[in-house]
């Protein structure tokens, strides 16, 4: 009666933890993450083929997280930690109130940040997709982060004013890129993709809609 599927994310091994975390300090290659990543993403789809799953998904394993991943794809962009960040934001007060809130370090939350011109330099999840089709039977769907959350997380004034000149300039280039994104997965094969907007409750649920946004 109805359809079921993983909402994206699974939890990771510490050996694929530890390797993303060596490939961006640049300690072991692109090759030798991606083939640790390729058996993590083979056990995900073997459990949910298992359980009879009727959309896969790849778990996102090789994502540093749902979004931030996007900086390994588009040009314009930088991962800085919350920690790195805390002199450059607009509110400094309220974002150190959101930080004292937080159940893990600053240091160890990692935000995409524009610091000029957003292009695409590869597709953000096409791989992804091609990899776990040629594994299973069943349909595929591709999680992303929508553009609303990414225009409100990468915009940073002191960094991203090197590429634009406000906000809303820099979200009709985040709006192009995940447009053409889907798009491309499209053209690939796949029928399913979710845009992950977990931000947008703060506009239903609060006011506070011009807040700087770290999920």
């Amino acid at each position: 009666m109805f359809e079921v599927t993983q909402v994206g994310s699974w939890p990771r091994s510490r050996e694929l933890l530890v390797a993303l975390r060596d490939h961006q300090k640049g300690r072991i290659t692109r090759e030798e993450f991606e083939r640790i990543a390729d058996r993590e993403v083979d056990r995900c789809v073997d459990a949910q083929v298992e359980v009879g799953a009727d959309i896969i998904v790849d778990g996102e394993m090789r994502r540093d997280s749902f979004y931030s991943f996007v900086t390994n794809k588009i040009d314009g962009t930088q991962l800085m930690s919350l920690a790195e960040m805390l002199d450059t934001v607009e509110d400094k007060a309220s974002f150190e109130e959101m930080l004292s809130t937080l159940d893990v370090p600053a240091s160890a939350i990692k935000n995409p940040t524009c610091i000029g011109k957003l292009t695409r330099r590869e597709p953000l999840a096409v791989r992804e997709f091609e990899y776990v089709r040629a594994r299973t039977d069943k349909p595929v769907k591709v999680p992303l982060p929508g553009p609303y959350l990414l225009t409100r997380s990468m915009w940073v004034g002191q960094f991203s004013k090197a590429g634009y000149t406000d906000k809303l300039e820099m979200g009709e280039d985040v709006v192009r890129i995940m447009q053409d994104e889907l798009f491309d997965l499209a053209a690939a094969g796949c029928n399913f993709v979710q845009f992950d907007e977990p931000v947008l409750t703060e506009i239903v649920m609060s006011e506070e809609c011009d807040r700087r946004t770290f999920m």
